[in-house]
C-alpha cells in the first residue's frame, strides 16, 4: 500500500465532503429561515455517517450548529 497515495485521496475526499457539506447546510438553514419554519437563533442537532466500503467501517459523528 501506498501510504502517501491514501493520504492524498482520503484528504481530496474530505475536502469534497467538507465544500458539499457545507453548502448543502447553508442553503437548508437559509431556506428554513426565509420559509419562516426557523426563527434563525436556534442550535440545531448535526449528524454525519461516514461509511466506508471494503475494511467494514461505519462511524457517526454527532455535533450541533448554533445560528446565533
Amino acid at each position: 500500500m501506498n501510504e502517501e497515495a491514501l493520504n492524498i485521496s482520503v484528504r481530496k475526499f474530505l475536502k469534497k465532503v467538507g465544500v458539499t457539506a457545507q453548502r448543502e447546510i447553508e442553503t437548508a438553514v437559509r431556506e428554513a429561515v426565509e420559509s419562516g419554519r426557523l426563527k434563525g437563533d436556534e442550535t440545531l442537532d448535526a449528524e454525519v455517517t461516514l461509511t466506508v466500503g471494503g475494511v467494514n467501517l461505519t462511524h457517526k459523528i454527532d455535533g450541533q450548529l448554533e445560528l446565533d
